[in-house]
């Protein structure tokens, strides 16, 4: 009866609300009848209502997951440089992110080591040319010093750059009579074709200040005219840049057939800018040896036309780029350690703390397995310490299964990256820790990133390729000029003699 009254009270409550024109709290909720069976259908109600709100909650839940996710996604996003993905450090901007190595503190402190000799600009024993000044005067009691003996000499040097100014050689091309009658005229030196025309060290000089230091085709030409007082024509200097990479087949084919034939050899690829389209540049580099080819595509396609990787039987270091996988030729693939690296670092920066830790556990093994495999090199062993190797392998392998149990639901897009991260470096273990059951093998795919860096640069400094022929003809000088770099040739010399038809050919035996 109780429960009746208070029911009572209540509704007549609710019907004076409403006369006074007050809204409902809880409009849906129906007047509480007297009888027993109103009371039944209205908990009845009252259950369905319940029953349609835990409904809305659970997809208002879902929607707050859904967002809380999108919102995760866009801050590792916007916390994503360099350091923590494959972007290009150029990407960064003016907020560059702070310095952080993953190698740790050495201990040593900044500067030249304690007890280190310095280094410093040495007198030269044979100068080019020797000014002696002697004073006029004594400095005490003014009397001259024309005729005084010489006690003490202090040598000092200048070096500088003399005036140059380009000269020019007239060859006379003389016909003589002989007493039969018949008149024969003199052969011109090599390279001599026309009546007026710049020799091979101008020429040289110009491409290497194109595709070599990077100057506009328009910056060369001003730039020879101001330092040497002549001006050849941007069309000149095209074509003698189109008539020196003609002239590099011999020398390209012989690189091609170092890195074919090595043992291991590093690829790697990126976007160039070509005739309005984005081209790609691929790159093969082992020792002193460099190749870069251009092709219109970033795949298999360019990949068989640089024409390293169809018959290349050795060790190829990559990052994960699928289609490096499909050539089976290889002895095995080696993927690139810093790439991994990266991806872990940005998990450590955006996961979750179970998310950090696997992470990090994977960093500090694999930095503990490159920095016994360096040891193991300086020391001239053939392989790191057997017990060392199992203890970090295992942990590595321990941190991609629980990056894999933890990314399991892979519920938006950052679960699913740091999935696939980790069941990657699970399936491709054996490619991962390659460099530490194989010491020939670097850590890292940074050396083909520092061979193709000079195409990425040159597009900053001087814009695209106008022409996919023009693009060829800079990665052909610019495999010329890598590769005797690394052989310690300058670069000056070897663009000179190529011009002249005389190429520099790297030995590859």
């Amino acid at each position: 009866m109780f429960a009746l009254a208070v029911t009572c009270s209540i509704t007549a409550y609710l019907r004076a609300r409403r006369s006074r024109g007050v809204v409902r709290l809880v409009p849906e909720i129906p007047a509480v009848p007297d009888a027993p069976a109103g009371l039944r259908a209205a908990n009845a109600r009252l259950r369905e209502l319940l029953t349609q709100r835990d409904a809305e909650i659970a997809v208002l839940r879902e929607q707050l997951s859904g967002l809380q996710s999108q919102v995760a996604d866009l801050a590792a996003r916007v916390a994503s440089n360099s350091r923590n993905s494959s972007r290009p450090p150029s990407s960064d901007g003016l907020a560059k992110p702070a310095p952080k190595s993953l190698r740790g503190k050495s201990g040593r402190k900044p500067g030249r080591p304690k007890g280190q000799p310095g280094a410093t600009m040495q007198l030269s024993d044979h100068p080019d040319k020797t000014v002696r000044h002697r004073p006029a005067r004594c400095g005490c009691c003014g009397k001259s010093l024309k005729r005084a003996a010489v006690t003490a000499v202090e040598r000092r040097q200048v070096i500088d750059i003399p005036p140059v100014k380009a000269a020019t050689t007239e060859h006379q091309l003389l016909t003589l009579v002989c007493g039969c009658g018949c008149e024969t005229k003199a052969q011109a030196p090599g390279g001599v074709t026309a009546p007026v025309q710049y020799g091979p060290r101008i020429m040289g000089t110009g491409i290497y200040l194109w595709h070599g230091q990077f100057l506009s085709r328009d910056r060369a030409c001003q730039a020879l005219s101001e330092l040497f007082g002549c001006a050849p024509s941007p069309g000149a200097l095209a074509a003698a840049a189109r008539k020196t990479a003609g002239l590099l087949a011999p020398a390209l084919a012989a690189i091609t057939r170092y890195l074919v034939s090595a043992e291991v050899v590093h690829f790697d690829e990126t976007g160039f800018r070509t005739a309005g389209k984005l081209a790609w540049v691929h790159s093969a580099s082992w020792g002193k040896f460099a190749l870069l080819t251009v092709h219109a595509k970033r795949g298999k396609d360019g990949m068989k036309a640089a024409g390293v990787l169809p018959s290349f039987a050795g060790i190829a270091v990559h990052d994960a780029w699928a289609p490096y996988d499909t050539f089976d030729n290889v002895a095995g693939h080696a993927l690139c350690g810093a790439h991994v690296l990266r991806e872990l670092v940005a998990v450590t920066e955006t996961g979750t703390d179970l998310d950090k830790t696997w992470a990090q556990q994977a960093i500090d093994a694999l930095l503990a397995l490159n920095e016994a495999a360096v040891a193991a090199r300086a020391a001239g062993r053939g392989a790191i310490d057997a017990k060392l190797l199992a203890e970090h392998e295992a942990w590595y392998r321990k941190a991609a299964e629980t990056g894999i149990a933890l990314s399991a639901a892979r519920q938006g897009k950052l679960q699913q990256k740091r999935h696939a991260l980790a069941t990657r470096m699970k399936d491709r273990e054996a490619d991962y820790l390659r460099f530490a059951r194989d010491l020939r093998v670097p850590f890292s795919n940074n050396a083909a990133e520092q061979a193709i860096r000079m195409s990425k640069l040159r597009i900053k400094i001087s814009g695209c390729m106008r022409s996919m022929a023009g693009a060829e003809e800079f990665c052909a000088i610019r495999s010329y000029l890598a590769t005797a770099a690394r052989h310690g040739i300058p670069a000056l010399d070897v663009l000179t003699s190529a011009f002249q038809g005389r190429p520099w050919i790297p030995e590859t035996g």
